[in-house]
């Protein structure tokens, strides 16, 4: 299996382990601790965002220095060994500990994805970053539905087995690669890094300018406000679905929180058919957005059939919007900028995230189950309304800022190359200067 592949199935692994209890943290706290606060599993999820917000540029900085894939072996045992640490933990404050910490170390492994598209010439980036995508997707139906088959079968906190075993099946695949393709444990271009980007970009990411910046600035405003909405509904999915179906299995409730996982996939293969056959992607960025507003609302209408229609067409309009936004972000950006520019989109993406974990868990123990879908369709349309403006402000910035780039010596490589021989100084930052649910 090439590398290239290696890391999707880590990526597919780690996004497993990561979706395992999200849909299900209201009933894990309430079977485990007796807490049943809406607030409290809101402020969870929401903690969780901020210690991946705070840790991802320290594991940043580390990899400058220690190559990512070693600095993934240490990570990814820490995480297990914490998880499995916390399924003994007694209390709710001594479980907060030791699984924010774990969420510490795991938050790691989001430095693969600049790591992998600095090897992705800028013509295949759509159909990479839909690749990425549906990996995502596909690790929220398999940690959703494996985490409702482990809570109904076993116990609530039985999912951190699950957890921990990713953890560790990703430090597995980071020994096979280093051995397989004998990556050193020092990034060995630590000491070229600067002359490498000024070679190859014309300019080190330390000498752009806040014009140079404005146009990934702009994005990742819109990419926050995007993020603030999809994830106000997702806390408490589950349990709405629960309460409206009137059906305790979770099983199936992870089941219907999957289904845009599900829809994506189809998703990627009919954008691969619409590619090949030369016309234009399905990307339209406000016609998305009104769909997706149109599918969170049919979430909130309290029918089964309604519900389940609703995740159909927020599924579709999901997939195509992040498609989008990934596309324009490497688009407004550069090879030697991409780790930086990450850094930026998802310091913004994780705080979208983490006010609306704060904001769902308000909003629920206020209004109850329904409200934030509503919530989320009124922030969409705002969202709508905002794009026509900052993408093209964005689009702006960049044809002012446009110099052309120097193809570089990986432009069209291939990670089934072995690592030693097809790394060159271009890549000196590569997954070193962050990105990275």
């Amino acid at each position: 299996m090439t590398l290239r592949n290696m890391i999707i199935l880590m990526t597919t692994f780690a996004v497993i382990s990561d979706a395992i209890l999200i849909p299900f943290y209201p009933q894990f706290f309430a079977a485990r601790y007796g807490v049943t606060s809406p607030v409290h599993a809101g402020a969870y999820v929401a903690f969780i965002s901020i210690v991946v917000m705070l840790t991802l540029p320290v594991w940043a900085r580390v990899a400058k220095r220690l190559d990512a894939m070693h600095l993934l072996v240490y990570t990814q045992f820490a995480a297990g060994v914490l998880s499995l640490a916390s399924y003994w933990a007694p209390t709710v404050p001594l479980f907060w500990v030791l699984s924010l910490a774990m969420f510490m170390c795991k938050s790691s492994y989001l430095l693969m994805y600049p790591y992998m598209m600095r090897f992705e010439p800028k013509e295949s980036h759509a159909h990479t970053i839909g690749l990425l995508s549906v990996v995502v997707h596909f690790g929220a139906i398999a940690g959703a539905v494996a985490g409702g088959f482990v809570m109904q079968v076993w116990s609530a906190h039985s999912c951190i087995f699950a957890m921990a075993a990713g953890d560790f099946a990703q430090m597995f695949i980071c020994l096979w690669l280093i051995r397989a393709h004998a990556i050193p444990r020092r990034c060995r271009f630590a000491d070229e890094a600067d002359e490498a980007d000024e070679a190859n970009a014309g300019a080190s990411t330390a000498r752009r300018t806040l014009r140079d910046r404005l146009p990934i600035l702009r994005l990742a405003l819109l990419m926050l406000a995007f993020d603030f909405c999809v994830y106000l509904i997702r806390p408490f999915m589950s349990s709405y679905w629960q309460s409206v179906s009137g059906s305790p299995s979770e099983l199936l409730s992870g089941a219907v929180f999957a289904i845009p996982g599900m829809v994506a996939l189809v998703a990627l293969r009919i954008n691969k058919r619409i590619a090949d056959a030369g016309r234009r992607l399905p990307d339209h960025m406000l016609g998305n957005l009104l769909l997706c507003t149109v599918g969170l609302l049919l979430q909130g209408v309290e029918a089964p059939l309604a519900i389940i229609a609703g995740r159909l067409l927020f599924g579709w309009a999901f997939f195509q919007i992040v498609v989008k936004l990934d596309v324009t972000m490497f688009a407004l950006s550069k090879p030697a900028w991409y780790a930086a520019d990450f850094s930026v989109i998802n310091f913004f993406q994780n705080l979208g995230v983490l006010l609306a974990s704060f904001a769902a868990g308000a909003i629920v123990d206020a209004t109850g189950l329904r409200t934030p879908f509503f919530a989320a369709a009124a922030g969409l349309v705002v969202t709508a309304l905002l794009s026509v403006w900052l993408l093209e402000r964005a689009s702006a910035g960049r044809e002012t800022n446009a110099a052309p780039a120097p193809k570089t010596p990986l432009a069209d490589a291939t990670l089934a190359t072995d690592l030693t021989t097809e790394l060159t100084p271009a890549l000196a930052d590569t997954g070193a200067t962050a990105h990275a649910n």
